[in-house]
């Protein structure tokens, strides 16, 4: 397996290391085979797992406030605007898809919780957007 060189006292020692099972050591000094048991076991390294610890807190969904006379649709995720499906003026309703936003190549469609009428579009098609970006407002 492996070979050392000593010196000790101005005499010169060649060791080679045959094998190593638990705390058992075959090796050999100067061509004499030794089998030498080790006093304190030898650890093993072992590859560290790494774990993520769980969110504190969790998915928040997109919140409309329902009192609220405007509504402003902001990127739940930073990615890039793919499509956007609406144009100012269209009246839209609950489940209406707006736009198409890539993010980690998943395409991810912004649909509409809160019926209304399209009053602005802050984005364009192929733009990044980061998160809790404003994209679009309806009334």
């Amino acid at each position: 397996m492996k070979t050392y060189k000593f010196k000790v006292n101005e005499t010169g020692y060649t060791v080679n290391i045959k094998s190593h099972e638990d705390n058992i050591i075959n090796l050999e000094v100067n061509g004499t085979s030794y089998d030498v048991e080790l006093k304190q076991e030898i650890k093993k390294t072992k590859t560290p797992t790494l774990v993520r610890a769980a969110s504190k807190r969790p998915a928040e969904p997109l919140k409309v406030n329902p009192k609220s006379q405007t509504t402003k649709i902001v990127a739940p995720i930073p990615g890039i605007v793919l499509s956007i499906d609406v144009k100012v003026g269209d009246t839209i309703k609950v489940g209406d898809r707006m736009l198409v936003l890539e993010a980690m190549k998943m395409e991810n469609n912004i649909v509409c919780e809160k019926p209304g009428t399209i009053t602005a579009i802050n984005i364009s098609v192929g733009q990044q957007v980061l998160q809790n970006e404003l994209m679009i407002e309806l009334e």
